[in-house]
């Protein structure tokens, strides 16, 4: 899906990191959210309560989830999904477009 309609967005952005990870969150009619930002090279570490569906639209990097054995590329056009309540790392490599999904 290349865009979203009839939803609303949260116009305060979300700032990780001193600004090297950003987002904006968009909320469906029935409730659901995801947001939609950008992450600057680099490395982090995030945590979540909902397991998320992460969509890379462009870029380029690596992640490690709970349970891995170690980091997994991946690229524009691919996915990955977190288990609720957890911690994940990733390593940006280039400029990356994303979008979260999250699900209860």
């Amino acid at each position: 899906m290349s865009e979203f309609t009839n939803v609303t967005v949260v116009k305060k952005a979300n700032i990780y990191f001193n600004g090297q990870v950003t987002s904006r969150t968009v909320i469906f009619t029935d409730g659901t959210k995801k947001t939609l930002g950008i992450m600057l090279p680099g490395e982090y570490e995030f945590g979540t309560a909902d397991s998320e569906i992460m969509e890379i639209m462009s870029g380029e990097l690596t992640v490690s989830l709970p349970g891995g054995t170690g980091w997994q590329e991946v690229r524009g056009g691919e996915s990955f999904t977190v288990p609720a309540n957890s911690k994940f790392k990733l390593r940006i490599k280039t400029i990356t477009d994303y979008c979260c999904s999250f699900v209860k």
